[in-house]
């Protein structure tokens, strides 16, 4: 993987750094490769000169960028992506700032007005595209961009058949999508959808690139389904395709791999050639006398059969020993009788000899 001049387009080795505490231990695992990425962060900065209309440019995509974007304010004279050796001092902010994706704004007499958004890959310069400004209408000029909230996300619409059959128009299509489409959720919520970005590969000339942004407003139409408008909230962008580094073949091959995520293990799940899928299930022991079950009469007459021979058991066990209760309760009562005899003879001989 070269380039015209014969050097090397292939990210360059860096030398693993050991973490000496657990704080960078954990900085560096959030730095690490990921199975699912976090949101890309992009970087606006400065170059040689710049002038009011790339500033005002620079200003407005990062009010769209929202929370995912980090700026200098300083000027970066060394920072030349489509020179050699001018990526390293960008790679390395980028790297210190943790953001994927670059804006830099430059002027100059031979590109006036001239924004190039670019990406990285293993934080190594990954592909990069000019944009001459012709025309810019910043969002502080219309009326209706108060009304956005900030971290919605925006739905994009790309118009023209260039962005699918250009490479130039297709790569600016790409990092638009990168640019706008914020952080990936399963689910949106309607409610939040208030505003939509579109893109037009239309105007002067064949190079040319439209940007509008409009608002969404919901009013009455008479039915449960609401009457959609569109009303332009800016920033409104003219602009026309410059240089463009597109990736090599191979490292374009090697940063779109997509890991394979690991399936949650199945227990006791097998498989058989001849009978497939084979499950094992663990149940515990189940007691038949306890079970709930659908007992038929004859079971019925049984038991009542049985519970009345218990008892006549129990009545004959019950008069065999004492003659019945009502003996038993006799015996008990003729104690207490004489005890009251002798207490009451007491008391007579007791008075008699007084």
């Amino acid at each position: 993987m070269v380039d015209a001049k014969g050097q090397s387009l292939a990210p360059q080795q860096t030398h693993l750094v050991k973490p000496k505490t657990r704080k960078g231990k954990r900085f560096l695992e959030k730095r690490g490769p990921k199975l699912v990425e976090d949101a890309k962060r992009a970087l606006f900065l400065y170059g040689t000169d710049t002038s009011q209309t790339v500033k005002e440019v620079l200003t407005d995509l990062h009010k769209i960028k929202g929370t995912d974007a980090h700026s200098f304010s300083r000027k970066n004279p060394d920072v030349k992506p489509f020179e050699s050796g001018g990526e390293a001092p960008l790679e390395f902010f980028c790297n210190k700032s943790n953001c994927s994706m670059f804006v830099l704004g430059s002027h100059s007499k031979k590109r006036p007005h001239n924004v190039t958004l670019g990406r990285l890959y293993d934080f190594h310069l990954y592909d990069a595209l000019e944009l001459g400004v012709e025309g810019h209408r910043p969002i502080s000029s219309f009326r209706g961009a108060g009304t956005a909230q900030v971290g919605n996300k925006p739905a994009v619409l790309f118009v023209g058949e260039r962005f699918d059959s250009e490479p130039d128009f297709k790569m600016a299509k790409s990092m638009l999508l990168d640019m706008l489409r914020g952080r990936q959720v399963e689910q949106v919520n309607l409610a939040g959808l208030d505003r939509v970005v579109v893109a037009y590969a239309a105007g002067a000339s064949e190079r040319s690139l439209l940007l509008r942004q409009y608002r969404i407003a919901f009013k009455k139409s008479g039915t449960k389904v609401p009457r959609v408008c569109l009303s332009e909230m800016g920033p409104s962008l003219d602009c026309v395709l410059r240089r463009s580094r597109l990736p090599a073949v191979d490292l374009e091959k090697e940063a779109l791999k997509q890991p394979k995520l690991t399936k949650k293990k199945e227990k006791n799940i097998g498989s058989d050639l001849l009978k497939g899928r084979i499950g094992r299930i663990y149940m515990p022991k189940q007691t038949v006398d306890k079970m709930a079950l659908a007992k038929p009469k004859g079971l019925k007459r049984e038991r009542r059969e049985a519970a009345a021979e218990k008892k006549a058991a129990k009545h004959k066990a019950s008069s065999s020993n004492g003659g019945g209760p009502a003996e038993g309760q006799q015996q008990q009562q003729q104690p207490e009788a004489n005890r009251q005899q002798a207490a009451a003879a007491a008391a007579a001989a007791a008075g008699g000899g007084e």
